[in-house]
């Protein structure tokens, strides 16, 4: 029983891993063509200025909450891999070297960048909302 029920663990636990990074990367692109979508109706109304702001505002809002979900998403991911390591350890020697393949440093590293790629990518969004805003409603 023990083995079955690892297995199962471990099967719903990297597909969980998949789930969250699928997810990860629809915040990430939801948010960008969010900023794309304001942009677009601010330069099409002619943007005006009471609307401008309002737009900021909820740029703002959507950087704030894009990037904390995304931190949500890591420590998921996390655990989620600690899990699977955790289940590993009572595995074959041979399931243990492929896994060990790539060193959870590596891995760590992979997922880090990521996340910090994502984030500076959110803020820098919302920064060119902001000039765009602002250029839209000085024209």
């Amino acid at each position: 029983m023990t083995h079955a029920e690892a297995g199962i663990l471990y099967a719903e636990s990297t597909e969980t891993l998949r789930f969250i990074k699928g997810h990860q990367w629809k915040t990430f692109g939801a948010s960008l063509i969010t900023y794309l979508g304001l942009i677009f109706i601010a330069g099409f109304v002619n943007g005006a200025h009471a609307l401008a702001n309002k737009f900021m505002a909820i740029t703002i809002l959507l950087a704030t909450a894009a990037i904390l979900t995304l931190i949500i998403y890591q420590f998921w991911m996390h655990n989620e891999a600690r899990k699977i390591d955790l289940i590993a350890s009572q595995r074959s020697i041979f399931f243990r070297r492929v896994q060990a393949i790539k060193s959870a440093r590596e891995g760590n590293l992979h997922q880090y960048t990521l996340l910090i790629s994502m984030v500076i990518s959110v803020f820098l969004g919302a920064v060119v909302v902001h000039l765009a805003l602002n250029a839209i409603t000085t024209s």
